[in-house]
């Protein structure tokens, strides 16, 4: 059995708020596959614990305007708004619940399809999760418009539960989703006893878009640099290499692999990054660019252009600088190429990856390139044919300038957390394979996000594989 459990809510007043170029173009992306954020949570915890769950996202709900936002489409202009309740009697929280013979039979579903696979319970949903799009047709959106955020219960069993929250990218960057994560947790902690979290400092959240906010002078450009920069982006783009693509008719979801590594390792590579000046991100981007290399023929291995998007949280960088608490989407985006002989070794690769970001980064492309990079990603989605076999697929990866870091085991066992997984959608437009990395208590823990069909599960299984294997190694050098 499913349900729905409802409380109703009075919006006194609402907010309106026009979308910047960069939340309009991931608006675009994510009805057409692109950037619904996915959390799941696996429970020690009965499933009947419902309505605790309703409580902390009616807290939550109160605390951060834009969880109480609803997403609103204009067929005319193609364009979206987000209206916001300013005040809230009882704000509305609807959990869809699903009982233990509805989620086991999903299970089963969805074990049979992917064959022989050894996926978790929690790996499945979150596959599952990541393709229910509430935003997949803006034309149909109901008269009331349709919200931002949508929370789920599976229950596993009687004292397992898997909870799911499901956001909408123009309210949702990575960065408010691990945000989200912890104060969610830190209100289980603080609803069982545990002591009072502290207040959230995200004053003005959701006033302004990331374009209205980038310092004065960082993202000034000509005319002719514009269209120099774009035409670069453009031609470059069409000789980029891709990985090996196994379908491209079918219709696309997105999948998961995860990469993991234990502390050893992890504190292997991070100190091969320390000793050499650079950030993680560097070695995953090298890492995945010699695997997806050596799945060429020796014949067609010669000099291949990959490549790579590096995800800055720009917060920090914006005036005023925003804290990691104040929900949005406020993070950009640089594209590097990079040309492979197939001889490079990680740490030298990895080297030039970093530093040919930080150059870009320095020069603050991140901001002046920012028009140029919504224009292409907003061409390519309505003209698919664009791409190499119009695939959408912008790069061979996508990493974050940083890692996620996550200390809070212990919290996590109190409150009955048994593990977590979170990443976005990429089947629409994006990379290849998006890797999203947390250092779980010293362990880096990757969700490797890839389009399927287009790639297949035994593909990514081997590239992810690889790739773990030369960080192992290199963990040791």
């Amino acid at each position: 059995m499913t349900g729905t459990h409802h409380n109703t809510e009075m919006f006194d007043s609402t907010k309106t708020h026009p979308l910047g170029t960069t939340e309009q173009n991931w608006s675009l992306a994510v009805s057409r596959g692109t950037g619904t954020t996915v959390l799941v949570l696996q429970m020690a915890k009965s499933p009947s614990e419902t309505p605790l769950l309703h409580e902390i996202l009616i807290k939550l709900r109160k605390t951060h305007p834009l969880l109480r936002s609803k997403l609103h489409h204009n067929a005319t202009t193609n364009e979206y708004t987000l209206l916001t309740s300013t005040t809230t009697t009882t704000p509305q929280v609807d959990i869809e619940f699903h009982d233990i013979p509805s989620t086991t039979r999903l299970l089963q579903s969805l074990s049979a399809k992917q064959g022989s696979n050894n996926l978790s319970s929690s790996h499945l949903i979150l596959e599952h999760e990541l393709n229910i799009n509430s935003w997949s047709d803006p034309n149909s959106f109901p008269p009331k418009d349709i919200d931002v955020i949508f929370a789920s219960v599976y229950a596993l069993s009687d004292a397992k539960c898997a909870i799911v929250l499901r956001l909408h990218a123009s309210i949702c960057d990575r960065t408010t989703a691990v945000s989200l994560l912890m104060e969610l947790m830190g209100l289980v902690v603080e609803a069982e006893g545990g002591g009072t979290q502290p207040g959230i400092k995200n004053d003005g959240e959701g006033k302004m878009g990331i374009e209205s906010m980038i310092p004065s002078g960082m993202a000034k450009k000509t005319f002719w640099a514009h269209g120099m920069d774009m035409l670069g982006y453009s031609v470059n783009s069409l000789r980029l290499t891709n990985l090996k693509f196994k379908n491209t008719k079918l219709p696309r979801s997105s999948e998961v692999v995860r990469l993991q590594m234990n502390t050893h390792h992890t504190a292997g590579i991070l100190a091969g990054c320390k000793s050499r000046g650079i950030k993680l991100c560097g070695a995953l981007a090298a890492a995945g660019l010699i695997a997806a290399h050596s799945t060429k023929p020796e014949s067609d291995q010669l000099k291949k252009k990959y490549g790579v998007v590096t995800i800055i949280d720009c917060r920090p960088l914006l005036e005023p600088a925003l804290s990691s608490h104040h929900y949005g989407l406020y993070q950009s985006a640089l594209l590097n190429t990079h040309t492979l002989k197939g001889t490079e070794n990680l740490w030298d690769l990895a080297v030039r990856c970093y530093n040919d970001f930080a150059r870009y980064k320095k020069c603050n492309k991140h901001f002046s390139d920012m028009t140029d990079i919504n224009y292409l990603m907003r061409k390519a989605i309505e003209n698919p044919s664009l791409t190499a076999s119009s695939s959408l697929r912008t790069s061979l990866i996508s990493v974050f300038e940083d890692p996620v870091i996550d200390n809070t085991n212990q919290m996590q066992q109190g409150i009955g957390v048994e593990d977590y997984i979170g990443c976005a959608s990429v089947h629409g437009v994006g990379p290849s394979i998006g890797i999203f990395d947390t250092i779980r208590d010293g362990e880096l823990d990757c969700a490797c996000v890839y389009p399927s069909p287009l790639h297949s599960r035994e593909q990514m299984n081997a590239m992810v594989d690889h790739m773990k294997k030369i960080l192992i190694d290199g963990s040791s050098d």
